[in-house]
């Protein structure tokens, strides 16, 4: 019954407002991993982001897409929290859980194990619109702990208008997708997150976008 409801609400919902209302110009689409484990890595300016890059699979992948998300956000109340996890599938993450010696990590490295597709937006919350925040690290910790799993750099532009921060209904607003190469374990945290801002950087500059007014 919850994979009908899933698979219905994006047939009905989800993709119509994202490839006919809103349209997406997605560059590289033959990069995209069809099979996991894996993690997509994105820029976060919308709550969007997250249906955009799952319309990116076709429906009969959706049980295998595994969005991670703070749990403070999306575990408000029952309905939402239902909602988020059963009908989206996402992983909440619970920012204080470190704090009290848990590993906010579990959830998604067991998603791993079982050969899901993350996807994740390391700048930790939603920016301006169109303004890239440098990543944060818990992506590298991540892949520290599942060094074999590749790693796809992803830029989202335009998102930022659909659904900015604070909105409640989505703008018509073309999306450009652009997918970046597997980017594979340095073996280094630090290292790695220099990696990983820069290959994000190169492709933001790729769509020559003129700055946002």
């Amino acid at each position: 019954m919850i994979a009908l409801l899933r698979w219905t609400f994006f047939l009905l919902v989800v993709r119509p407002i994202v490839l006919v209302i809103l349209g997406l110009n997605v560059r590289h689409r033959e990069r995209l991993p069809l099979t996991g484990p894996a993690i997509l890595v994105a820029n976060h300016n919308s709550h969007f982001d997250t249906m955009v890059l799952m319309s990116l699979y076709p429906l009969r992948a959706l049980p295998k897409l595994r969005p991670v998300a703070a749990a403070d956000y999306f575990m408000r109340s029952g309905a939402l929290q239902w909602f988020s996890t059963r009908i989206i599938g996402i992983i909440p993450v619970d920012r204080g859980a470190r704090a009290r010696g848990e590993d906010p990590l579990a959830g998604a490295g067991l998603a791993l194990d079982h050969g899901d597709i993350l996807i994740l937006f390391p700048e930790g919350t939603r920016g301006e619109p169109e303004a890239m925040a440098k990543f944060k690290k818990g992506v590298a910790h991540l892949v520290k702990r599942h060094p074999e799993v590749p790693v796809y750099p992803i830029f989202l532009h335009g998102s930022g208008k659909v659904l900015p921060k604070g909105a409640v209904i989505p703008v018509p607003f073309f999306v450009d997708v652009f997918v970046g190469e597997p980017l594979a374990w340095s073996g280094e945290v630090d290292a790695y997150m220099d990696q990983l801002n820069t290959y994000m950087a190169a492709l933001a500059k790729e769509g020559k976008f003129p700055p946002w007014e």
